[in-house]
């Protein structure tokens, strides 16, 4: 099934991954990117002004919306979501009604079309692992966090998202799949994440603070790897009902070695500080993405410090914006 000809709807459109995957598919498709421009990773690129380019400005809670921009789409890549240790400790709620309701309302509008529809992506989260996650497959038990720890709110809205996704696969046939990110990076990141804020603070000479004692261990995977097995999920008939980690495992640091990594490469003179913990973080998360390997030929192939360098060239030429 060759990507070219086909219509996608992708909720988080204006987002890092989304983006990324927008303009890997612009040229030969036409793009839907449905966003509320909470993290702006598209205004100023290109994408933007792209012929086979639609920007609708709304929220997956407008069901009505969302059911409209789906119908007659061949693929939907549903990234939007709360997400953000931050974010989540600040509105539980809002992050419940937008994981849940919003995944809900995707499926429904799915559904409703489904007399054209190829792919359904569905975006999950490796925080469905829990606190020890270590050489993780899709079929290891989950784990959350006791209720009342705000974290893991975030992480049972994503699981219940899955349990949706494959339950409207089992009951209705739809073309459904799931994807588990561990940790991506890499340019065109804004808003969250270790490697973004590390670097824009490097780059500013500012301090890279670390939250507890800096051994929790991530395998980090570059936004490229990220879209290629995206592309292979969307492509695959194989990848129908299943779900899938998509990482790095090469690519494992612990966060003070990564941020001493970072302090490295940009040539920067930041002190790294260590302050306590706020929440409740987890310890170790490293996938085994043996079934993408299986299923799908899906290989990371970006390396820790050559993902790291392209990265820092991208927030180093936009520097002033950034500021």
């Amino acid at each position: 099934m060759a990507l070219q000809g086909k219509r996608f709807l992708i909720t988080g459109g204006a987002g890092f991954i989304g983006t990324t995957l927008a303009r890997r598919l612009i040229d030969a498709n036409e793009i839907v990117a449905l966003d509320n421009l909470h993290r702006d990773a598209l205004s100023g690129t290109e994408l933007a002004d792209h012929p086979n380019f639609t920007f609708a400005q709304g929220d997956v809670l407008d069901a009505d919306l969302v059911r409209d921009l789906a119908a007659g789409v061949t693929h939907i890549v549903h990234c939007a979501a709360i997400a953000g240790v931050d974010a989540v400790l600040e509105s539980p709620v809002r992050t419940m009604r937008v994981n849940l309701i919003g995944t809900y309302n995707v499926l429904d509008a799915a559904h409703a079309t489904q007399s054209s529809l190829e792919r359904l992506v569905d975006f999950s989260t490796s925080e469905v692992f829990g606190t020890h996650a270590y050489r993780v497959e899709e079929t290891h038990v989950t784990s959350g966090g006791s209720v009342g720890e705000a974290r893991w709110t975030y992480a049972v809205s994503k699981l219940a998202g899955e349990y949706m996704a494959h339950s409207y696969f089992d009951e209705f046939g739809l073309p459904a799949c799931t994807v588990r990110p561990f940790n991506i990076y890499g340019p065109g990141q804004v808003g969250v994440g270790a490697i973004h804020t590390f670097t824009v603070r490097a780059l500013a000479g500012e301090e890279l603070v670390i939250h507890g004692d800096g051994s929790q261990i991530r395998a980090w995977c570059y936004i490229d790897d990220m879209i290629e097995a995206l592309l292979l999920v969307l492509e695959r008939d194989e990848a129908v009902g299943e779900t899938f980690n998509v990482g790095n495992t090469r690519s494992t640091v612990t966060v003070l070695d990564l941020a001493q990594r970072i302090k490295r490469l940009t040539g920067s003179e930041s002190e790294i500080v260590s302050k306590p913990l706020h929440y409740t973080d987890v310890e170790i998360r490293i996938p085994n993405v043996d079934k993408a390997r299986r299923l799908l030929d899906f290989e990371a192939k970006v390396d820790l410090d050559e993902g790291l360098a392209r990265t820092i060239a991208w927030y180093r030429e936009r520097k002033p914006a950034l500021a």
